[in-house]
């Protein structure tokens, strides 16, 4: 009988998701001079021809073979990425409407955004012609971009490689920002009118019969986002949180953590970090910025604040949640609220996934826990000696690690499978590089830039990127193995960012922990999984015992549809869809859109992925209240 094929650790993706294949790069010869301009120009004058019609002929010939167009909401009330002509026809031509796109252009509104001659690959050897654009749909405005490459098989006709459109406003529904920001006061004579503050604790305590739209479950970066945009599209919105104050999420975290990601990387929407912020947010500082930003957007917060029960109404279109509220004064109060909507954003991950090990309840040592349980190393008295070991290879894993070494401990981390490491310079120089630094394009452009890129080719940009990361940390990474340390490069070779979108772990950005290991100064035990755990220790398969005062298990996180189960109830969860990891077309799965249940959404990642698909969140929910959208929508 045959065995079904052991999938390497490294490609493993969550289950029933879609393995990504990465894109094939067109055979294309060098550019010729030409201008960008008139390039650009004259492909959007066929384009916008083309599009009434939607003649299958006259559209196919204005994309290359292996091309893609990506829309987020342009097109569909969805997420698709369109792989090849034929698709892009078979698309347009089934949707009920035909193309809600009216008309797209050229955006020339500062030098960053103008066509220009551009790379499509990593190594900058295929050249063509890139341009932002503005795009004009039957409900909104937005954004776009598009990459032209020559056809040599069809007269070197410029054709589009990637196009990409982004709905960013609804018409009649815009942002109060800039020229449509409000007043701030209603002059004139109106007795008994309350100042700001009054209506604030009015608005944020819900009082009397005000009830907000959407309730928020989670006071981290995706509700803190999320709410901004709903705010700013006067969606009545309330956040809740089980912890006292806004930002625990991450001051409650270990103790040495700091953001693995660099500050131009991180920005908030309406609030960018001011220019003193240092490169990478210790947790503390972040905690402080999130409780700051709440105040300064306005948004209606309830921390100390449980949700008990929640019911659906599918006939209304409502829930109706009751929740426990402890106020500052001490006293609790119960409110019964009736949202129409309801975003889970309880973090990127569901529940801790902390193993079941025999012996676990026998541990006699100081401290077992999971990596999310874990407040710090403790101090060690001059001549006393401790062992710790950390099961897991990730950033939590190797991060906790440093911090035992730091406090004088032994210490061991148990890498069962292999990581994928790269130095934080090096990564974050090549794969932000351009995009996310001092001096790089607006945080808005520089998001349109990466979301313009398809996930599959940006899989294959990734390949090359990650070679060119490897080369440069190579010391690093010959010292790791020579140390015992078992190395990937990711999914297809393709790196971290494959590594998170497809199963959101797996990878070490490393700052300091990796040289410690090369070192001796960190041990490492390989390929072995824990038998059981014994009073003082663990005892792997292989019969070694290694003893300990501590074991901190960094085994990650389950899916947030378990967490959805445990909040909710299994009817909810049966209804959802299952969340990360890539579907046939190569977009994530059910994150920050439609999960099968209506009234009901997924949202979390980090804080860039925060700060993008808030937008497009708060667009779906408006326009769905506005009654522009129905949730059965294509």
């Amino acid at each position: 009988m045959a065995t079904a094929a052991v999938i390497p650790s490294y490609n493993r993706k969550e289950p029933g998701s879609s393995q990504l294949e990465p894109a094939t790069y067109p055979d294309t010869g060098p550019v010729a001079s030409v201008d960008a301009h008139t390039v650009a120009a004259e492909w959007v004058d066929a384009f916008n021809q083309a599009l009434p019609g939607q003649d299958p002929t006259v559209v196919k010939e204005l994309f290359l073979p292996g091309s893609v167009w990506r829309d987020q909401l342009g097109l569909s009330w969805d997420y698709h990425s369109l792989n090849g002509p034929d698709k892009i026809v078979s698309f347009l031509q089934g949707a009920p409407k035909g193309s809600r796109l009216n008309s797209i252009k050229i955006d020339q509104s500062n030098p960053t955004r103008q066509p220009s001659l551009s790379a499509v690959d990593f190594k900058g050897k295929i050249n063509g012609v890139a341009s932002f654009l503005t795009l004009e749909t039957d409900v909104g405005r937005g954004r776009g971009l598009v990459r032209l490459l020559q056809d040599h098989q069809d007269g070197s006709k410029w054709k589009a490689f990637t196009l990409f459109t982004a709905m960013h406003e609804l018409k009649g529904c815009e942002e109060t920002t800039g020229t449509n920001r409000p007043q701030g006061v209603d002059h004139g004579g109106h007795p008994g009118r309350k100042n700001w503050q009054e209506r604030r604790i009015a608005t944020e305590n819900y009082e009397g019969e005000l009830e907000p739209t959407v309730l928020i479950l989670g006071a981290g970066q995706g509700g803190l986002t999320s709410a901004a945009r709903l705010h700013q599209l006067q969606i009545p919105t309330l956040i809740i949180d089980r912890n006292p104050r806004v930002g625990d999420n991450w001051r409650n975290r270990y103790h040495q953590l700091v953001l693995h990601d660099p500050v131009w990387y991180d920005h908030l929407p309406y609030v960018p970090f001011p220019s003193h912020w240092p490169v990478f947010t210790p947790k503390d500082k972040l905690a402080e910025w999130f409780e700051s930003y709440a105040h300064l957007m306005e948004l209606n917060v309830w921390t100390s604040t449980t949700l008990t029960d929640a019911k659906w109404d599918d006939e209304k279109r409502q829930w109706t949640v009751t929740l426990e509220r402890q106020k500052a004064d001490g006293k609790t109060e119960t409110r019964t609220l009736h949202p129409r909507h309801v975003v889970q954003a309880t973090g990127h991950s569901g529940e801790m996934k902390m193993p079941s090990i025999k012996g676990m309840d026998g541990f006699k040592g100081d401290r077992l826990c999971h990596s999310s349980q874990f407040k710090g190393a403790q101090s060690i008295l001059k001549g006393q000696t401790k062992r710790a070991i950390v099961v897991g290879c990730c950033n939590s894993g190797h991060d906790i690690a440093q911090d035992f070494y730091e406090h004088g401990y032994d210490v061991t981390i148990i890498q069962r499978s292999s990581t994928y490491v790269m130095s934080s310079k090096n990564g974050l120089d090549v794969l932000l590089g351009g995009l996310y630094e001092e001096g790089g394009p607006e945080t808005e452009d520089a998001d349109l830039m990466f979301m313009s890129i398809p996930n599959a080719m940006l899989k294959r940009m990734h390949q090359d990127a990650t070679a060119e990361i490897s080369k440069r940390d190579e010391a690093l990474l010959r010292g790791l193995e020579k140390a015992g340390f078992k190395l990937d490069d990711g999914p297809d070779d393709a790196g971290f960012f494959m590594k998170y979108f497809q199963r959101g772990g797996g990878y070490y950005i490393d700052v300091g922990c990796s040289q410690l290991i090369i070192d001796g100064k960190i041990k490492i035990k390989q390929g072995q999984e824990i038998e059981e755990v014994k009073p003082n220790g663990l005892l792997f398969k292989d019969g070694e015992t290694l003893e300990a005062d501590e074991i901190i298990f960094a085994t990650g996180y389950d899916n947030m549809r378990g967490t959805a189960r445990k909040i909710f109830g299994d009817e909810l969860a049966e209804r959802v869809k299952d969340v990360w990891g890539f579907d046939q077309e190569g977009e994530l799965r059910t994150m920050w859109r439609r999960t099968g249940h209506p009234g009901f959404w997924f949202f979390g990642g980090n804080l860039a992925l925060c700060r993008y698909y808030s937008r497009m969140l708060a667009l779906q929910i408006k326009a769905m209240e506005e009654g522009i959208m129905n949730y059965e929508d294509p």
